[in-house]
C-alpha cells in the first residue's frame, strides 16, 4: 500500500491550546500517577515525583503530558472516581501551574473529568470514545476540553476489522457532537493494545491511513505495548527500537499524534520521520 499521507490542515483545540495539523507530528509523554500501570506502575505515584518526571518529558520535547490515575493494563482493577481523582488532582493542579503545554487526562469516569478539568486539565483521553460514562461527552463540552476517541472492545472477534472500527468511532463522533463538542476538539485512536489480539493489532498499523477517511486527526499509542514484546520476545524496558518503527510507520500512515514513554527517543524518531514524510524537519 502506499504510505502517502494526507496534509489535513486545521487545528486540533483544547481549551486554551491549539495544534496546527500537518506542520509536524506531536509528542505526548505518558505519566502514570499508579502503582500498576504494566511500564512504570509506582514509579511516579508520589505528587513531587510526577511533577518532576512531567518537568523532564517537557524538557526532551513533549507536546502534552497525559496524566493516567488508573491502569489499563491487562486485567486491571478497576477504580472507583473518588480513588481516581485523589491520585490525579493534586498531580493536575501542580502541574497547570509549572508547564506551558496542556494537561490529558486518560479516564473513562465524568466525575474524575470535571474534577481534573476544574484543576486546570486541557484533554480527556477516553479509552471508550465516551461510550461508558454517558456524563463525559457534556463534561468535556462545558470546558472547551479537547478529547481523545479511542476504539475498544470486551473481545477480539471483528467480522471487518477496520469497518468495525471505524463504525465504533464514528458512534463515539455522534455523542460527542450530539453533547457539543466542537469537531476541532476531536481527534481519534485506533486502540492498539485494546480489543485486539497480534495480528489485529499489526493489521490496525498496516491499515492506519484508512481512518483518515473520518477526516480528524490521528493519535497512535503503541509505546511499549505487547505488539512490540511478543514480535521481538522482548520484555517492557527493551521495547524502545520496536516502538520506535511502530512510530515511523504510524506518522508515515497519518499518525498526528503519537503516545509515548521514551520521549526523548521518540521525539527524534518523529523529527527524522517527519522530514521525509512532510517534506522538510519541522
Amino acid at each position: 500500500m502506499t504510505t502517502e499521507r494526507k496534509q489535513s490542515g486545521g487545528v486540533f483545540h483544547c481549551r486554551n491550546y491549539e495544534f496546527p495539523l500537518g506542520t509536524r507530528t506531536y509528542i505526548m509523554g505518558i505519566l502514570n500517577v499508579t502503582p500498576d500501570s504494566f511500564s512504570d506502575g509506582g514509579k511516579y505515584e508520589e505528587p513531587e515525583a510526577a511533577v518532576e518526571r512531567a518537568r523532564q518529558m517537557v524538557a526532551e520535547g513533549a507536546d502534552i503530558i497525559d496524566i493516567g490515575g488508573e491502569s489499563t493494563r491487562p486485567g486491571f482493577i478497576p477504580l472507583d472516581g473518588e480513588t481516581e481523582s485523589r491520585r490525579l488532582v493534586p498531580v493536575v493542579e501542580r502541574l497547570a501551574q509549572d508547564l506551558k503545554v496542556p494537561l490529558s487526562i486518560d479516564t473513562t469516569k465524568a466525575v474524575v473529568a470535571k474534577r481534573a478539568l476544574e484543576a486546570g486539565a486541557h484533554l480527556i483521553n477516553d479509552i471508550w470514545g465516551l461510550q461508558r460514562d454517558p456524563e463525559l461527552a457534556a463534561v468535556s463540552a462545558a470546558f472547551d476540553a479537547g478529547v481523545i476517541l479511542m476504539h475498544n472492545r470486551d473481545n477480539s472477534t471483528y467480522q471487518d476489522l477496520m469497518g468495525d472500527i471505524t463504525a465504533f468511532l464514528c458512534k463515539s463522533l455522534e455523542i460527542a457532537q450530539e453533547a457539543g463538542i466542537k469537531r476541532e476538539n476531536i481527534a481519534l485512536d485506533p486502540g492498539i493494545g485494546f480489543g485486539k489480539d497480534l495480528s489485529q493489532n499489526l493489521e490496525t498499523l498496516r491499515r492506519l491511513q484508512e481512518l483518515q477517511v473520518l477526516g480528524l486527526p490521528i493519535l497512535l499509542g503503541t509505546s511499549r505495548k505487547s505488539m512490540v514484546g511478543k514480535v521481538l520476545n522482548l520484555g517492557v524496558h527493551d521495547r524502545v527500537e520496536g516502538t520506535a518503527a511502530t512510530l515511523a510507520l504510524g506518522i508515515a500512515y497519518g499518525a498526528d499524534f503519537v503516545r509515548v514513554h521514551d520521549v526523548q527517543a521518540m521525539k527524534r524518531v518523529a523529527l527524522m520521520t517527519d522530514a521525509v514524510v512532510r517534506g522538510g524537519k519541522a
